[in-house]
């Protein structure tokens, strides 16, 4: 979808990807097959590219500096990438610009759990400290004697105990900033989940008054000047009615900005092929408001129906295999012209 608007506003795009036969290497210019720390491979990107960017926050963050080396710009910079890749950096730099966070611990062995759990009470959510995505690499501790088989469960790999946020509902934010430092805020989306993965989310919210909206702008904006950041970024929010808490943040395109392709003029697509390229940010005022709808695994085979409804707008990404809770799609149901 980044090529795709790349393409749209005149650019050719290069995907180095380990994959063959990549869904992004049928819309894109050229296929750089290999891994994505691979040094020829980086090389060659470099050698074709002006500015290089990312569209999944596991990418190593020591890329960067092997791209820039070869002199090509990066954008996002490795700091966000660094950041966004371990959940202590992430939570304890989000804490630094003013975007709270429910509290949390380092755990790095039993002892760290026994007294974080301690501190924090329960019930609380361990994470693994890299890694993990759609409900992956967590488990919840609602007993002290179930610390163990937690720490266990994932693995004994470095991890963090996260305090339970008594919200009402999840929300998340869409932002972009520009080479000029300019930002740009779309509307906050409400977002359903389920096992983990993002079911659902509805935009612009239901329910949003100008105080929340204005203090999602506030967060966005601090956790993006703090990073000198260049591109579209995705916070997910939680929302305690009186204030908004930070769970986390992705240097990308994110899942919940989905509803921008039916919903806006300037969708999160090419909004971060703009601020890449180093144009003026386009408008992030909706003209729709949109249901975006996973489709995961099987739930692919129901295009005809879904297709049939002209209120849908489908998206499909291309993949060679549907296995369960795989985001295969994804449906925008425009519910209201705006």
């Amino acid at each position: 979808m980044l090529a795709e608007a790349a393409s749209t506003l005149g650019f050719d795009v290069v995907v180095l990807e380990p994959q063959a036969n990549c869904p992004a290497s049928r819309v894109a210019a050229r296929h750089i097959q290999a891994a994505y720390d691979d040094a020829e491979g980086l090389k060659a990107l470099a050698a074709a590219c002006d500015v290089v960017t990312t569209e999944f926050e596991n990418v190593p963050a020591s890329v960067v500096a092997i791209l820039e080396a070869e002199g090509v710009r990066v954008a996002p910079n490795g700091r966000a990438l660094a950041v966004a890749q371990d959940r202590i950096e992430e939570k304890t730099y989000l804490n630094s610009v003013g975007a709270t966070t429910v509290d949390f611990r380092q755990v790095d062995g039993l002892n760290d759990l026994t007294a974080a759990i301690e501190a924090l009470g329960l019930p609380a959510l361990l994470k693994t400290r890299r890694e993990g995505y759609d409900g992956k690499g967590q488990v919840w501790i609602r007993d002290t004697a179930d610390a163990a088989s937690a720490l266990e469960t994932l693995g004994g790999r470095p991890s963090i105990l996260e305090a339970a946020a008594r919200f009402s509902r999840e929300l998340s934010v869409i932002a972009a900033r520009g080479t000029d430092g300019a930002v740009a805020v779309y509307p906050l989306g409400q977002n359903i989940h389920e096992n983990g993965i993002l079911r659902t989310t509805i935009a612009p919210a239901d329910n949003v008054d100008a105080d929340t909206q204005a203090r999602a702008v506030d967060i966005a904006t601090n956790i993006l000047n703090g990073l000198d950041y260049v591109g579209v970024i995705g916070v997910e929010l939680f929302d305690l009615g009186d204030r908004l808490l930070v769970n986390e943040i992705a240097p990308r395109v994110h899942n919940t900005g989905h509803w921008t392709q039916d919903g806006c003029g300037c969708d999160q697509f090419e909004q971060h092929i703009r601020a890449i390229a180093g144009w003026p940010l386009g408008s992030t005022k909706p003209h729709a408001k949109v249901e975006m709808t996973n489709l995961l695994g099987d739930e692919i085979n129901d295009w005809p129906a879904l297709a049939a409804n002209p209120a849908n707008h489908l998206h499909f990404y291309g993949k060679h295999e549907a296995r369960a809770g795989r985001k295969m799609a994804h449906v925008n149901k425009v519910l209201e012209d705006l």
